[in-house]
């Protein structure tokens, strides 16, 4: 086991190495440059502020540079927000981020799998078709096509929710919808197809056959 395990972590290491490799040298033989947009600088600040992330340098150097911040965990300052770090923006971002998803997933497996239940349990029945009508909905509407549909009603027309921050509980809830309806429909649909398969199993049948209800 300790073979296949360090053998695996290897090959994750390189596949990791390679991926970071070809997205860092997919971005700097791109044109253009993290400071290029509708504000220009004159030469001078310009050539300092390159000098001062490296960018003058040459782009095997700027690589080699970056991997060796990397591997001892410094992922620089970012470019966006000019002065702070990129871990520190990572650090701050993360705790909501976290929240949010997390929210999202139980919300998505509290529905989707009582959602998936009934469906199967009521199969071909007007629950059932609405129920997966939702679901396939779910899946092929596009998430800012939600978001936008959740704060329109819910938000500007009806006014039960903020339209956005993230400071109190009421806020989170039209993120954590609309985080949480695609994969709430996609678990809806596996339990609902899994639950019908199992009711067709023989065992159900010969329990059924038995007399239990």
């Amino acid at each position: 086991m300790i073979p296949f395990l360090a053998r695996k972590t290897v090959e994750a290491l390189i596949t990791l190495a390679l991926l970071l490799t070809l997205t860092f040298f997919s971005l700097r033989l791109a044109p253009g440059g993290p400071f290029d947009g509708e504000r220009r600088y004159p030469p001078e600040i310009e050539l300092a502020i390159q000098a001062r992330y490296g960018l003058d340098q040459p782009v095997y150097q700027q690589f080699l540079n970056w991997a060796a911040d990397v591997a001892v965990g410094d992922l620089g300052e970012s470019f966006q927000y000019l002065g702070r770090s990129v871990g520190t923006v990572i650090a701050d971002s993360l705790p909501p981020s976290l929240l949010l998803g997390g929210l999202s997933l139980l919300f998505a497996i509290a529905v989707g799998v009582p959602l998936g239940v009934l469906s199967a349990w009521k199969k071909d029945s007007l629950w059932d078709r609405a129920s997966m009508a939702l679901a396939i909905g779910g899946v092929s509407l596009p998430s800012y096509v939600l978001a936008s549909a959740l704060i329109l009603v819910f938000a500007l027309h009806l006014k039960w929710l903020p339209p956005a921050l993230w400071d109190e509980p009421g806020s989170w809830v039209l993120p954590v919808v609309t985080l949480a309806f695609r994969p709430l429909a996609l678990i809806a649909r596996l339990v609902r197809a899994s639950m019908i398969e199992a009711l067709r199993s023989d065992f159900i049948r010969t329990a059924r056959a038995k007399g239990l209800a």
